[in-house]
This record gives structure tokens, C-alpha cells and sequence, in this order.
């Protein structure tokens, strides 16, 4: 069996370096360098929860467009939320124009208290070019970062581990994670393992917790099985069983982290609801508070395929299905933020849903819809920018079967706009991940928008502004006693390798051979105090430099 066909797990870069390249290195401007560092205080503490909603959720009566009421409730005489009485809808925002207004489903009482706190903004009508109604061909396309054209239809890595890969590059070249290193990703609930985290190459840092526990724990299953082999074959087969033993150990070596950050971790709030979203976002928030330094967990909920009774057998709008769903989903979220600021973790944590595509304008006999096309996505967080982005979708403009055309938003413009002002992702790593540019949307709060001197995943000239990609990497970060430097070329030459002080003072250097490929080199850092400082590798014919920020614990 061959490595791809395993969930690759490999140690991640702890903490992100900014480094300069292409120039010399002189001594850092003091102003400068304390500039960068503070704009990015909070940066690499930013985590991500997503929320896959399994089925195809129906956005039409999730977000219903009240200025469209009449053309909305002639297509779902059944089915449709009512404009008056006591389960009408709710209005979710009066000062928005009249034809962007929206109503949410009267269940989403949740949600409503977010968006008036400020913590919730709408996307509307998104989806991608040439979408699938498939179930599993169009959920492999969102967590590919994918679409319906040829190049795009077939991606055989997820957008998540490409991401991670490339703000976290590994550098040890092997799936056996240091003392007290975190799984960059984290999927919850759910006991097959997500497209979305999988890579083709050996790069992938994830665990995967199914299986609710009395005490509110997802369990770890996401592991191999059987007794290490004591005798290793020197062969291709024996290359293999060392991975796969390697994969074992790592993913034990994550089940201690984890525990241990979940044994640590508590909840400010204990009543949320018993139900499993809210049992996945619990554990989120205690492993949260527990110091796990995750950087994006997945988290998921099924029964959004409502082809029948979306209403219950009394025709109450309330009950049934798909309100359910609805009720279950906003509570969740609700309290999972209430509880993050409750602990002081609100402005750290972002949270986006998402569903492979949306429901038929018009419900079906069976008191329910078909597959359908666009969606609406939420975002949510205490850093999130409240609003409803874009408008409501056309109920008048129906393809022939009644399908709602003319998307606002690809949804991968969502998650550029999350990982890049949300989680600080480079230019590059984007390019690294879709592959394309996407326009990005005002869902984060102008403050809380990640400077371009903090992103991750690059590399900062810092006196010229230059980004280029990085290849210098250390590890660990902050290190005690030896710090590992990793670096890739494309050629052979010798080099220098110094560190310096904050200031540019030159600590210690030594001469090395850089040779094509990946390049190791150690730095003994015991005897230095407690400080941040520069590694330094310098390619002595051009005088071409590459720099790497090293914190000494």
C-alpha cells in the first residue's frame, strides 16, 4: 500500500517566521523590527472552526427574501415561513436597503442575538463554476478547493492541507512529531477522514476525534492498529511499514497532547445544548482554553438532504426536519461563542459554515426540496464584521428546471478571505491553495485585519517590502537548547550560517556547504538568555541572504 493512501501526518513549524530575502543583511532598524513584532501580537493565537452542514442545506428558507415574499411563497405553498404570526420569520437587519432585507428562519433565535451583538455576517448566494449535485462529487470539490471545469474538477489534495502545508511547511522529513507538538488540524466528529485535510505528498499534520464520551470528549480513532514490528525489512515493503508504524507513533504522540490540553481546558458556560454540533464545539472550546494550539479544526452536521418533510405532519413551521437542523446549528454557535467570551477567547476564535450546494427553488410533493445550487455561508466570531454581503438571490430568475442561478461568490472567496486576513496567510500560500486569485470579502473586522508585515507563510524584505516564498524554516521555535535550520535550494554553493541579536549583533556564524534540495544545519542555543533573535544564512558568491526569527525559551 503506498503513503498516499494513508492520512499523512507530519509536525508542523511551531512558530511562524517572518524572514528576509534577498538582500545582505545588515542591522535591523530596532523601530522596525518591534513595529512588526507588535502588529502581529495575537496573529499566530487566531484558530479557524469550520462547520460542514452534510446534505445540502436549503438556503432559500434558511434566508428568506422578504422583498421577494410573494414570489417566494407562490414556489413553496407548503413549505414556505410565514410573514405574519407567531412563527414568522425574523428580520435580521432594518438598515439594510429594502431589497437586500432578509428574514431568518423563526428558529435561528441564536443567530439573531449574534448579528445584533455584532458577531455574525451573511454570504449570499454562493457556490462555484460548473456546479455538481452530487452529494460526494460536490463536497470533494469544496474540501479540494476545486470546481467544475477540467483542471479544477479532479484535485487529488485538500485545500486545508495545502494551506497548512504552506504557512507550516514540515521540516523534520519524518511523521514522528517532537515533544509537545500540536496537530495543525483537528477533525471532529465525524469517522471518515475529510478530503479537505488530505495531501498527496507527505505534509499532512491531523487528527481525527469521533465518538462522544460521557465527559464531553471525542475519542481518538484515527489510528492504524497493531503491535510494532520488531524486524524491519530493508526493502521498498519495509519503507512502508516504518511509515505506517511512524504514522501510529505520531498519532499517539497527538492523543497525549490533545488529552492533556482537553484534562486542562474547562468551559465558562456547561449547559450547551445535547446535541452533537454543540458536543463537537464544547470540546473545540475546552481544548481551546486548554492551550491546544490548533490551527483549524472541522467540525460537521448531517440531515440537510430534506428531500421530505421539512415541515413536521401538523404542517408547524417550527417543527420538523430542517427547523430542527436550523435550531440545532444556531444554538450551537451561540453558545460556543458565548462561552469563548466568557473565557476571554472571543476575539481569538472565527467560525464559517458551509454545504455543498443549496435546495430547488420550488419544494417538491413531499413536503420538502430538491438539490439545488446556491447557498448562503455564515460567518462567525467577536472579529467577524457584521452584515449581509451581497443580495438576495433571483426567485424570479429560475433556469428551467427551478434552479436559482447568477452566484454573488465563489465560496472559495470566503475561505481566501479567512485564511489571509483572518489567519494570516501570504499571497503565495494562497496561490499554494487555490491556485487562482479570489477577490476577497469585508467579513472581517478592519481591525482585526491581518497587517501584510504578519503574514504567514512568506517571506518580508523588511526595508523594501519585497515578498517572495520562503525556504528558511527553524525548529523548534521557541527552542531551549538546539534549534534546527532547514533549508531548500535549487543549487549548490557555500554559505554562512550566523545568528544575531534582535539588533543585528552578530552572536555566532559558522561556514557550511548548502547543497540542491533540503539543507539541515543545528545551532546550539542553550547558553543564550531568553530573547529573540535572527538566523542568517548567506550565500557568500551573490551575497544573497535569507533570515528567520529564532525565540529562545
Amino acid at each position: 500500500m503506498k503513503r498516499r493512501n494513508f492520512l499523512k501526518i507530519f509536525p508542523a513549524a511551531g512558530v511562524s517566521p517572518f524572514v528576509v530575502n534577498g538582500f545582505p543583511m545588515r542591522p535591523f532598524s530596532n523601530s522596525k523590527i518591534a513595529r512588526l513584532l507588535n502588529s502581529c501580537d495575537g496573529v499566530d493565537d487566531r484558530i479557524l472552526v469550520l462547520i460542514q452542514l452534510k446534505g445540502g442545506n436549503d438556503g432559500i428558507n434558511t434566508i428568506i427574501p422578504i422583498a421577494q415574499y410573494d414570489t417566494y411563497a407562490a414556489l413553496r405553498p407548503v413549505i414556505k415561513i410565514p410573514e405574519t404570526g407567531p412563527e414568522r420569520y425574523i428580520k435580521l437587519d432594518n438598515t439594510i436597503p429594502a431589497a437586500d432585507q432578509v428574514g431568518l428562519h423563526p428558529v435561528m433565535t441564536g443567530m439573531k442575538e449574534l448579528y445584533d451583538k455584532g458577531w455574525m455576517s451573511v454570504v449570499q448566494g454562493v457556490g462555484y463554476e460548473g456546479l455538481n449535485g452530487s452529494h460526494f462529487k460536490s463536497t470533494d470539490l469544496i474540501m479540494s478547493g476545486g470546481d467544475g471545469t477540467p483542471d479544477k474538477y479532479n484535485l487529488r489534495s485538500g485545500w486545508l492541507a495545502r494551506a497548512l502545508q504552506s504557512m507550516y511547511p514540515d521540516i523534520m522529513g519524518a511523521p514522528i512529531p517532537p515533544d509537545d507538538v500540536f496537530p495543525l488540524g483537528i477533525q471532529v466528529g465525524d469517522p471518515n477522514p475529510s478530503l479537505g485535510f488530505h495531501a498527496e505528498t507527505d505534509h499532512q499534520n491531523v487528527i481525527n476525534l469521533y465518538g462522544q464520551d460521557p465527559a464531553g470528549f471525542y475519542s481518538l480513532v484515527q489510528t492504524i492498529g497493531g503491535a510494532v514490528i520488531p524486524t524491519v525489512p530493508d526493502s521498498e515493503y519495509g519503507d512502508e511499514l516504518k511509515y505506517i508504524m511512524g504514522v501510529e507513533k505520531a498519532v499517539d504522540e497527538y492523543s497525549v497532547y490533545i488529552t492533556q490540553a482537553f484534562d486542562a481546558g474547562s468551559n465558562a458556560i456547561t449547559d450547551y445544548p445535547q446535541t452533537t454540533l454543540a458536543y463537537q464545539l464544547k470540546t473545540v472550546a475546552r481544548l481551546i482554553k486548554g492551550g491546544c494550539k490548533t490551527k483549524i479544526y472541522l467540525c460537521n452536521m448531517g440531515g440537510f438532504d430534506t428531500h421530505g418533510d421539512q415541515l413536521a405532519p401538523e404542517g408547524i413551521v417550527t417543527l420538523g426536519g430542517h427547523a430542527e437542523l436550523l435550531k440545532n446549528l444556531s444554538n450551537a454557535v451561540k453558545f460556543f461563542f458565548n462561552d469563548l467570551d466568557a473565557m476571554g477567547l472571543g476575539e481569538q476564535v472565527a467560525a464559517c459554515t458551509f454545504s455543498e450546494f443549496g435546495r430547488c427553488a420550488k419544494e417538491n410533493g413531499s413536503k420538502g426540496t430538491d438539490h439545488g445550487t446556491l447557498a448562503p455561508m455564515f460567518v462567525f466570531g467577536k472579529s467577524i464584521k457584521a452584515g449581509v454581503n451581497g443580495t438576495n438571490v433571483d426567485l424570479a430568475n429560475l433556469s428551467n428546471d427551478n434552479q436559482v442561478q447568477g452566484m454573488q461568490f465563489d465560496y472559495r472567496q470566503v475561505f481566501t478571505t479567512l485564511l489571509q486576513d483572518w489567519l494570516g496567510a501570504s499571497d503565495q500560500t494562497l496561490l499554494d491553495t487555490m491556485f487562482d486569485g479570489f477577490d476577497k470579502i469585508p467579513i472581517i473586522d478592519d481591525a482585526m485585519i491581518v497587517d501584510p508585515d504578519c503574514y504567514i507563510g512568506t517571506t518580508v524584505n523588511v526595508w523594501e517590502g519585497i515578498q517572495t516564498a520562503s525556504s528558511l524554516t527553524v525548529f523548534p521555535n521557541p527552542a531551549i537548547a538546539r534549534a534546527e535550520v532547514a533549508y531548500t535550494s535549487t543549487k549548490n554553493f557555500d554559505a554562512q550560517l550566523s545568528l544575531h541579536s534582535l539588533g543585528g549583533a552578530l552572536i555566532n556564524n559558522k561556514q557550511i556547504r548548502v547543497q540542491s534540495g533540503k539543507n539541515r544545519y543545528y545551532l546550539d542555543v542553550s547558553s543564550l538568555p531568553p530573547a529573540t533573535y535572527f538566523v542568517r544564512i548567506e550565500n557568500k558568491t551573490s551575497g544573497e541572504a535569507k533570515v528567520s526569527k529564532l525565540i529562545k525559551a
